[in-house]
């Protein structure tokens, strides 16, 4: 029973140091594409939204009285 209970935690050992790489990979690969730089601030984060955009052209054109708004 001694060789088989310590096959276990050999293989137990070995899982436990794959899950534990993998998870310093991934928070490396994190951590890495926070470095880019911040992105858009405040208002600036939705104005290159098409949402947006549409919402834009429609004002713009609501004061030009060239369009209609429903």
């Amino acid at each position: 029973m001694d060789g088989e209970d310590r096959r276990s935690r050999l293989r137990s050992f070995a899982l436990g140091g794959l899950v534990g790489a993998s998870a310093v990979l991934a928070a490396a690969r994190r951590n890495r594409q926070r470095r880019r730089g911040p992105g858009p601030i405040g208002l600036a984060a939705f104005e290159d939204a098409p949402c947006f955009r549409e919402l834009v052209e429609e004002e713009e054109r609501a004061q030009r009285g060239g369009g209609s708004t429903p």
